[in-house]
């Protein structure tokens, strides 16, 4: 004979109307032990009456649900789950996602917490409790396109298949959506490369969160501390021309979002390469454009706060070649050569003498090409192996020239004397 356990509330009921039964209770007390009603209590008790305790236990105790799967299939699910999607901590795949593979790849139709359970009573899953500190979360933006979420993530992402590398995540705080690229560092390219991705598809954002690191936002040093200037990074000087905020995080939880981005990311993101065994950057970022974050924003991304949408409308192409590219202010010297990166390169004259202590710009784009400007005037320059030397004659001509200094005036000069004294000579006079 199968013993079935009781609930808590059944063994509750049983002991109250053991008491009834006794005579310790009435039935009208028992009503308000159990907090059911008078009419309730009657079949409870006349149940009790007749089976005993038994017969408090739920009639579908058990037996099995006419909702269960079949043993044949939750067999062959859990054969799959071991086979393909099991393995040690950190790449099995969760209930979840294995729910959403066997669906795709499979053709089996099972609901995530039904797997849940199955794997955990087989032993293919876990429960990880992470308890950490509580902090109050920051309420979303209202508008698509206000805040953008900006970091990169640095893991393992093909595993053994691959180099390391560094996935630029952009996450919009407003609805969740997300565009990413993976490369090998967090770097000034990297950061400016999914921001204009995201730029050519939805428009210009109104601001970007970042982390204080020197891409993104620098402190002043002391000339700037003294004279009030406002530090920028290269980045910076980015985001300025397209006339975007950037707001530093002063910590991880601040900017939760991106962070729990990060995490999907290396759960979901990693086991679907090894899927696939890719094993290049390259071929990752096809997969994240085509594959990956179609599927991932049509299920992560949700409806924002206001219908109205922040993001300004997109530059031309001439505009977005202008504003993400570094900009270097070098000195111009007398010979019309500029030093920049320890490289020189020999501007074209445009005058017969260089303009005394003159600035000019360096600007610079991620393929390698690069101009100077000088007010506002591209200047020719081709790039030479070392710094003209000047002739001896030359040499020996400047040298001459600093060494010789002019007569001093005699006392009776007119630079000599003052203003009065001019005056009262010119009265006399």
């Amino acid at each position: 004979m199968v013993r079935i356990r009781m609930s808590e509330q059944e063994r509750i009921r049983a002991e109250v109307m053991e008491r009834v039964k006794k005579g310790e209770l009435k039935l009208g007390d028992a009503t308000q032990l159990l907090a059911i009603s008078y009419r309730q209590a009657k079949r409870i008790w006349r149940k009790y009456r007749q089976q005993g305790a038994g017969g408090l236990v739920h009639g579908n105790a058990g037996k099995v649900s006419h909702r269960a799967k079949p043993a044949k299939f939750r067999r062959r699910v859990v054969g799959l789950i071991r086979k393909k999607y099991s393995g040690e901590e950190g790449k099995r795949f969760g209930p979840t996602l294995a729910a959403e593979h066997l669906a795709s790849e499979d053709g089996l139709e099972v609901d995530a917490e039904t797997l849940r359970r199955w794997m955990l009573r087989e032993g293919l899953w876990s429960r990880q409790r992470k308890h950490k500190p509580h902090r109050q979360r920051r309420e979303r933006r209202a508008h698509f396109g206000e805040l953008l979420q900006l970091d990169g993530s640095f893991e393992e992402w093909l595993e053994e298949r691959g180099p390391g590398g560094c996935l630029m995540d952009l996450v919009d705080d407003a609805t969740g959506r997300t565009l990413s690229r993976l490369g090998r560092e967090e770097t000034i390219w990297a950061a400016a490369g999914v921001l204009r991705a995201w730029i050519e598809q939805h428009g210009v954002p109104l601001a970007l969160y970042t982390d204080w690191k020197n891409v993104y936002v620098r402190e002043p040093n002391a000339k700037e501390r003294l004279s009030g200037e406002v530090p920028r990074t290269q980045f910076g000087g980015m985001c300025a021309r397209l006339g975007i905020r950037i707001i530093a995080a002063n910590s991880a939880q601040a900017k939760g979002r991106v962070e729990r981005n990060h995490g999907t990311h290396q759960d979901r993101l990693i086991k679907k390469m090894r899927r696939k065994k890719i094993g290049t950057h390259a071929a990752a970022n096809q997969f994240l454009q085509k594959e990956y974050l179609p599927e991932h924003n049509r299920r992560f991304t949700r409806e924002a706060g206001e219908a109205q949408d922040y993001h300004r409308a997109k530059p031309g192409k001439r505009e977005l070649e202008q504003a993400f590219r570094l900009e270097t202010k070098r000195s111009l010297g007398n010979d019309w050569v500029v030093r920049h990166e320890n490289r020189f390169y020999q501007v074209k004259a445009q005058s017969r003498y260089a303009p005394a202590r003159s600035q000019v710009q360096v600007c610079e784009w991620e393929d390698g090409r690069m101009e100077i400007w000088y007010r506002e005037q591209r200047l020719a320059y081709e790039e030479i192996a070392e710094r003209p030397v000047k002739a001896p004659q030359a040499v020996a001509a400047e040298a001459t020239r600093k060494l010789w200094r002019p007569a001093p005036p005699k006392r009776t000069h007119p630079w000599r004397r003052g203003y009065q004294q001019m005056r009262v000579r010119s009265a006399a006079a």
